[in-house]
């Protein structure tokens, strides 16, 4: 196969593209439709700037390429900026390019994510909680959950980055 989209001019140096290793959504459709539905419930009532950079920053921590090159175009697509999606995973050295709402949520994100200590800190949570309200926080968490699910399946399954167009599908 062949890189495609703005690659496709690349020299031939590129490794080839990897097949991904299982039609998740053909082989297990019940499943793939009930996580639709979780990503359309999670992106209710968060900005979508925000939803986008939750989204980028937690595949970006569970080197999920696909969601990465799903994410970053849906972002550039709603007008979020090259910079910001290019510092967000150096942000704590790049807090100036963020809000204090973002940060937290960012902050929040990781830990989720990483749960290398087997439990978000009080303090973590504390700072979302200063920036959201409680209905806001709970669709925070949603959000961070499901890009999570989201991760494990495409990298387990290995979904191929670099083709999706926004707009075109979800997954």
């Amino acid at each position: 196969m062949t890189i495609t989209d703005t690659a496709s001019a690349a020299p031939a140096a590129y490794a080839e593209e990897h097949a991904p290793r299982l039609a998740f959504a053909e082989k297990h459709p019940e499943f793939y439709k009930a996580m639709i539905g979780l990503e359309i419930a999670a992106a209710k009532h968060v900005e979508p700037t925000l939803y986008e950079l939750i989204k980028i920053r937690a595949s970006q921590i569970n080197n999920c390429g696909f969601c990465l090159d799903m994410h970053t175009k849906d972002a550039l697509a709603a007008g979020e900026t090259v910079q910001r999606i290019v510092q967000l995973s150096a942000w704590r050295e790049s807090r100036h390019f963020y809000t204090e709402r973002e940060l937290a949520a960012l902050g929040l994100t990781e830990a989720v994510t990483v749960l290398t200590d087997g439990f978000v800190p009080d303090e973590v949570y504390a700072e979302a909680a200063a920036h959201f309200d409680e209905t806001e926080l709970a669709h925070v968490i949603g959000a961070i959950t499901v890009i999570n699910a989201w991760n494990r399946i495409g990298v387990t399954c290995r979904f191929t980055p670099g083709h999706y167009t926004p707009g075109t599908h979800k997954r």
